[in-house]
């Protein structure tokens, strides 16, 4: 295996990412997205019936994977490849990040949905919150064949997937940074054909599609395919305005193929030169707003599932099937948006300050590197 080569110093270095640009707008829009996605379902007039494309949340999905592989990969990628971090500081941070949160919304859950039994109130669809199923969701081992995982907060076997992912970093930047970016970025494309070939001739679904019981087999090639951005993205130079073109071109073409057909494939690639593009512009005049934004997209995917089955539930309780379409669809805004603010409300009424708690080294470094905040939907 050919040995890292030397760094070189170059006029022309790629910028470092940071809070408050465009990899932040990208996560809260399509964090918002997904939201939109959980709520298709409960609109008066189901948005899968307006256009396809509200059906392919999937894309979404594989799209924080990759981000997650690229943002990771841009403020570790160095030092885990030195072996120059804490392996285990590194684990404590990753793990320390997701699982309190995690473990708080499945308490609220649980408290809810116990409590509207002890009442006599039965959930709109029961078959969801099997107790059975609760276990593995909560132990976050769904991803890896574990049974259970079903119903409840299901989008958690994300997370489940993840935290594989993440604790596989380190091994993963010691390998793949003793090549050229190119070779690196060639091998992870050809990696996730093949895993899309072998995915859908053994297991019977796409790569990109995967049930939750074979989530890590999902997202660890698309984490690869982002952290081969982030390393391409770390040593090879692009101009600002060129990088910009490309991210603005891809952003179109992914945006015409989805209104023609899924195109998953396509997309997923056309998703990951987004991401690359949105790194290698430099944030020259950070938005706060856009930062806070961002980096409430973490909550808004734990707690926009709990937010639709309470107030949908609540709805249905009240029989909101005999109210006109103009005032299901007021109350459907209502719940949309407060999705949001629901998200708002557990990032800074929870989660930031038990974050402060467990990790008070994590500050905004002087260099403008960003610490990330995990954002899987």
């Amino acid at each position: 295996m050919p040995k890292p080569a030397p760094t070189v110093p170059s006029p022309r270095s790629p910028p470092r990412i940071a809070r408050g640009g465009w990899l932040d707008a990208l996560r809260f829009i399509v964090g918002a997205l997904i939201i939109l996605y959980h709520f298709r379902e409960a609109a008066p007039v189901p948005l899968t019936q307006v256009h396809p494309v509200f059906d392919r949340g999937y894309l979404l999905t594989d799209f924080f994977i990759i981000d997650s592989g690229y943002v990771l990969a841009r403020i570790y990628g160095d030092r885990l490849a030195a072996g120059q971090a804490s392996l285990r500081a590194y684990a404590r941070q990753r793990l320390l990040r997701v699982i309190p949160a995690h473990l708080a919304v499945s308490l609220v859950l649980v408290l809810i949905v116990g409590g509207a039994a002890v009442a006599g109130i039965t959930p709109s669809n029961p078959r969801w919150f099997d107790w059975s199923q609760l276990p593995a969701q909560v132990l976050l081992v769904q991803a890896y064949g574990v049974p259970g995982g079903q119903g409840w907060n299901a989008p958690t076997w994300t997370l489940s997937a993840l935290i594989g992912c993440y604790l596989l970093l380190p091994w993963i930047c010691r390998v793949l940074w003793r090549w050229p970016p190119v070779v690196v970025v060639i091998g992870a494309t050809v990696l996730v054909l093949a895993a899309d070939l072998a995915a859908s001739a053994w297991l019977g679904d796409p790569l990109y599609r995967l049930p939750m019981r074979y989530g890590i087999l999902r997202a660890l090639p698309l984490f690869l395919l982002g952290v081969a951005a982030a390393f391409y993205g770390s040593r090879v130079y692009v101009g600002p305005r060129l990088a910009g073109a490309i991210g603005v071109a891809a952003a179109a073409a992914l945006m015409l193929a989805q209104a023609f057909g899924a195109f998953s494939l396509l997309s997923l690639g056309l998703m990951t030169v987004i991401i690359w593009a949105a790194g290698a512009v430099p944030v020259t005049r950070p938005s706060r707003l856009i930062e806070h934004l961002a980096l409430m997209s973490f909550s808004m995917f734990l707690t926009n599932e709990v937010t639709r089955i309470v107030w949908f539930g609540l709805l249905d309780a009240l029989g909101q099937d005999a109210l006109s379409s103009g005032v299901r669809w007021t109350l459907w805004m209502v719940g949309f948006l407060g999705a949001f603010a629901a998200a708002a409300v557990f990032r800074y009424g929870f989660d930031r300050p038990v974050q402060t708690r467990l990790n008070p080294s994590r500050t905004r470094p002087a260099s403008g590197a960003v610490v990330p905040a995990e954002h899987p939907g």
